[in-house]
């Protein structure tokens, strides 16, 4: 968005500037999506076998104290095979994700590797979040707005023009920030998982008077 110094009939003397304010919180919140997908010729044995195993990671999660566990997709396809241009049918594809959230972010390699030995054989990925998330938000509004006076300000001490510091109307441009995605792929045991620091950004646009 541009930045620029305005005059009209409906709104004299005016100066548009953008703010942008940043927090950098740690996360503290781990999301985890995974599961197990089967495969064979007869439904039922297939379905059967997706159960069981589920309820297997399901079991050795909660024994080691997970309990926010619930179904994020199950889903149930037709399996084809090409041979020279002919539709081979080869049976079904049974895929049930689960969506584990745990709070303790230290765990998520020993969710992870748990799930695995006891069956799991797709991990989709694994998202960071904080829980205060509202306030960090906040925070970064409250440096976007200070940004935006700075710049304001920095502009009056330039041109040699007073500036009103109070903007006369503020608008919130930011889009809703999104958390840490970690896609995670072929692995060993003691899958080490990092969180890193998660971004928040907020963007205002404020006009001012001079």
């Amino acid at each position: 968005m541009s930045e620029y110094l305005h005059n009209n009939h409906q709104e004299d003397n005016t100066i548009t500037l953008n703010g942008r304010g940043q927090t950098t919180p740690i996360p503290d919140i781990a999301i985890i999506r995974l599961g197990v997908q089967t495969q064979g010729e007869d439904l039922n044995k297939v379905q059967s076998e997706n159960a069981n195993l589920s309820q297997a990671v399901i079991d050795a999660l909660r024994q080691i104290g997970i309990t926010d566990i619930r179904t994020f997709q199950y889903t149930i396809s037709k399996l084809y095979e090409y041979v020279n241009g002919n539709q081979i049918d080869k049976g079904y594809t049974v895929r049930n994700i689960l969506e584990i959230k745990i709070n303790d972010i230290g765990q998520t390699g020993q969710v992870i590797d748990t799930a695995v030995a006891n069956g799991a054989n797709v991990v989709d990925l694994v998202s960071f979040d904080v829980s205060n998330r509202d306030l960090y938000y906040q925070e970064a509004l409250n440096r976007a707005i200070t940004n935006a006076i700075e710049k304001a300000e920095s502009i009056s001490q330039h041109l040699g023009i007073p500036v009103n510091l109070i903007p006369i109307r503020i608008e919130e441009t930011s889009a809703a920030p999104a958390p840490i995605l970690r896609n995670v792929a072929e692995r060993a045991f003691a899958t080490p998982i990092e969180p890193g620091e998660l971004l928040i950004e907020a963007f205002v646009t404020a006009v001012f008077q001079y």
